[in-house]
C-alpha cells in the first residue's frame, strides 16, 4: 500500500512539472510574438539621419571679455575707506578701497628718520677717508648700514602701498564684497572688475563645417532678449579636437547692444551654405541634452548639442551623435 501511495505522489509531482514548464514556454512564446522588449533590454525607438539644408549655422556661446579680475587683499588689516560702489566706472590705479594704516605710516617715518641719519654719517665718513681721519673698513661699514636702511625705507613704503586696493585696470565694478570697517586677511576678494568691451564669444564648429571658417569672416549674434549684432572671427584654431570633432573659433563683437553683457548665453550664426546635417526627432533628445543610444540591447546616455529646428518635429544635431545611430526614449531610460 506504501509503494502504491509513492508511486500516486511521484505520478502528480512529475505532471505539474511539466504543466509548469509548458505554461513558461507559452509565456515566452506570447512575449516575443507581442514585439516587447526582453528583461534587461533597451528598445530603439529612433533613428539618426541626414539631410540638406540652406540654413545659417547656428552655434551656443557665452559672451566674455579678457579682463576680469578679482580684486583681493594684499595686506591684512581692517577697512578704513570704500571709495567705489557696485556698477562704478574705474581706471587703471584708481583706489578703491584703503586699509588702516597708521602702523605702516609709523615705520615709513621711522625708516626714513634712520635713512637721514645714517647719510649724514656716510658723508663725513667719506670726508674722513679722504683727510686719512678714518679707515677704509669703517666707511665701508657705513656704507653698508645705508644701504639696509635704504632697503628698510623701500620695504616700509611697500607695505604701505599695500593697504591701498586699486583698479588693476579699466573697467566697472561687478562686484562689492567688502565693508567697511570689517577685517580682511590676505587673499580676500574685495571686489570684482570687469572690463566692459570688447566682448567676445566662442563657439565650436563641426567637423563638417570647419573647413570654411577663417579670420575675418563676418556672422551675427543674437540675445535671448532677441536683440541682434555684428561679430568678426579673430581666431580659429589650427587644429580639429578630436574628442569632440569641432574646430574652434573666436569672434569679436563689432556691433552695440545694450543688453549684451558679459556672460550672456546667446546664439551665433554663421553665414548661410548649402550642407549636409544629422538630425533627430526632437523628442529623441532629453531637454537636459543626452540622448540614450542603443547598442546590442544596452543603452548609453550621451551629451549631444542641438542646432535649430528643421521642421516636422526634426532638429540639427551639432555634436554627439552619428548618422544611423539608433536612440532610445529618453523617459524610457529612467
Amino acid at each position: 500500500m506504501e509503494d502504491l501511495v509513492v508511486k500516486r505522489s511521484a505520478s502528480v509531482l512529475v505532471a505539474l512539472l511539466a504543466t509548469a514548464a509548458c505554461g513558461s514556454a507559452a509565456d515566452g512564446i506570447k512575449l516575443r510574438q507581442s514585439g516587447a522588449p526582453q528583461p534587461g533590454g533597451v528598445e530603439a525607438a529612433f533613428i539618426v539621419d541626414t539631410t540638406t539644408v540652406q540654413l545659417p549655422l547656428e552655434l551656443p556661446s557665452q559672451l566674455y571679455v579678457e579682463h576680469d579680475a578679482a580684486v583681493v587683499a594684499r595686506a591684512p588689516g581692517t577697512v578704513d575707506s570704500l571709495f567705489v560702489e557696485l556698477g562704478d566706472r574705474v581706471s587703471t590705479g584708481q583706489l578703491l578701497a584703503r586699509l588702516e594704516s597708521t602702523d605702516q605710516e609709523i615705520a615709513v617715518a621711522g625708516t626714513e628718520a634712520s635713512l637721514d641719519n645714517l647719510e649724514r654719517v656716510a658723508r663725513r665718513a667719506r670726508a674722513l677717508v679722504k683727510s686719512g681721519g678714518t679707515t677704509i673698513a669703517d666707511s665701508e661699514q657705513v656704507e653698508f648700514q645705508l644701504r639696509q636702511a635704504e632697503i628698510a625705507r623701500r620695504k616700509a613704503r611697500h607695505d604701505l602701498e599695500l593697504t591701498r586696493v586699486t583698479a588693476p585696470f579699466d573697467g566697472i565694478v561687478t562686484m562689492r564684497a567688502v565693508r567697511p570697517r570689517r577685517y580682511v586677511a590676505v587673499g580676500e576678494t574685495l571686489f570684482r572688475v570687469t572690463e566692459s568691451a570688447p566682448l567676445f564669444a566662442r563657439i565650436r564648429v563641426p567637423e563638417a563645417n570647419a573647413s570654411t571658417l577663417r579670420v575675418g569672416q563676418q556672422a551675427t549674434v543674437v540675445a535671448s532678449s532677441g536683440d541682434r549684432t555684428t561679430a568678426t572671427i579673430v581666431h580659429t584654431a589650427p587644429v580639429i579636437d578630436a574628442a569632440s570633432g569641432t574646430r574652434e573659433a573666436i569672434l569679436r563683437l563689432t556691433g552695440q547692444s545694450a543688453r549684451m553683457l558679459a556672460g550672456a548665453n546667446v546664439t551665433v550664426q554663421l553665414p548661410s551654405e548649402r550642407r549636409r546635417i544629422v538630425i533627430v526627432p526632437r523628442e529623441a533628445v532629453a531637454p537636459e541634452g543626452y540622448a540614450v543610444v542603443v547598442e546590442n540591447g544596452r543603452g548609453t546616455l550621451r551629451p549631444v548639442t542641438l542646432g535649430r529646428d528643421v521642421g516636422n518635429g526634426k532638429v540639427e544635431v551639432v555634436s554627439g551623435l552619428a548618422p544611423g545611430e539608433r536612440l532610445a526614449r529618453p523617459s524610457a531610460h529612467r
